[in-house]
C-alpha cells in the first residue's frame, strides 16, 4: 500500500502545473509524508468552475464514523471496488481529487526502503477521493482523502502486485468532475499504462521514522548497486526492481 510519499513542489509551481486558481495555502515541503498529516490535494469547485489546492488530512474518514481514528486505516482505496465499497462509493461518484507527489517510498521484503519517482522528472498526480466528516462534539468539518491503487504494471509486478494510480493531464478533467464521464469511463482511467516511466532505488532506513523529514531521505543509499540502472537489470525502467515492494 502507499504509506509514505514526498510532496515538495513549491506551491506556486504546483499551482501552475495543475492549473489551480484562488488563494494558495501554506504548504510546507514534506519529504516523508505520512497518514493523518495535512497534505496538498487538488479539487474542482463546481460553484466557481475552478481548480483549487487545499490541505486535507490523509486517511479518508466516512461521514458515519464517530471519530477520526478510522481514517488511519483508509489511506488507500482499491480501484476495482470503488463503486461498491460503502466507504468509497459516494466519494467515487462525486468527490474525486488529485494528490500531487514527487515520488513515494516502498519497503522490500527484506525491509530495505526504496524511493520511486518518474524518470522524466515530472510530479506524479495520484488519483484520490475525498470526504467531509463533521466532528459530533465540536461540529467542525474535517476534510480527508485517500489514494487510489490498482494492479501494478508488469515491470513492477515482481516488486508488488499493487501501485498508486497516476493520472496524466488529459485525464484530469474527467477525474476531477470538470468533464462528464460515466462510471465505466472513470474506471478506465484507473488502468496504469504499461510504459509508465518510473524508477526505484534503495534509500536510507532513516525514512522508517516519520520524525525524519528532509531532502536527504531521497538520496540513493551508499550500498546501491550501479547495475540496478543497467538496461538488462531487474531495476531498469524497462524491467522491474527485484525484491522490492510497491503498495
Amino acid at each position: 500500500m502507499c504509506g509514505r510519499f514526498v510532496q515538495k513542489l513549491p506551491p506556486e509551481e504546483l499551482t501552475t502545473v495543475v492549473g489551480a486558481e484562488g488563494p494558495i495555502p501554506n504548504i510546507p515541503a514534506r519529504y516523508n509524508a505520512a497518514p493523518t498529516q495535512d497534505l496538498a490535494v487538488v479539487r474542482f469547485n463546481p460553484k466557481t468552475g475552478r481548480r483549487a489546492i487545499d490541505l486535507l488530512r490523509w486517511g479518508l474518514v466516512p461521514s458515519w464514523e464517530t471519530d477520526l481514528k478510522g481514517g488511519a486505516k483508509l489511506i488507500n482505496a482499491r480501484s476495482e471496488s470503488l463503486a461498491e465499497r460503502r466507504s468509497f462509493a459516494k466519494a467515487f461518484r462525486a468527490r474525486r481529487c488529485l494528490v500531487p507527489a514527487d515520488g513515494f517510498y516502498e519497503w522490500a521484503p527484506d525491509r530495505t526502503p526504496h524511493f520511486v519517482r518518474r524518470l522524466d522528472g515530472r510530479p506524479m498526480l495520484f488519483a484520490g477521493l475525498w470526504e467531509g466528516w463533521k466532528d459530533p462534539q465540536s461540529e467542525e468539518w474535517v476534510r480527508t482523502f485517500t489514494i487510489v491503487t490498482a494492479d501494478a504494471i508488469e515491470r513492477l509486478r515482481p516488486i508488488h502486485h499493487r501501485m498508486p494510480v497516476m493520472l496524466e493531464p488529459e485525464q484530469w478533467p474527467a477525474w476531477l468532475g470538470e468533464a462528464a464521464a460515466s462510471p465505466a469511463q472513470l474506471q478506465a482511467l484507473l488502468a496504469p499504462p504499461a510504459d509508465l516511466p518510473v524508477e526505484a532505488y534503495p534509500v536510507s532506513t532513516r525514512v522508517n521514522a516519520v520524525r525524519n523529514d528532509d531532502p536527504t531521505l531521497m538520496d540513493r543509499a551508499a550500498h546501491h548497486d550501479p547495475a540496478m540502472n543497467d538496461a538488462n537489470s531487474a531495476a531498469s525502467p524497462g524491467s522491474a526492481i527485484s525484491r522490492g515492494t510497491l503498495f
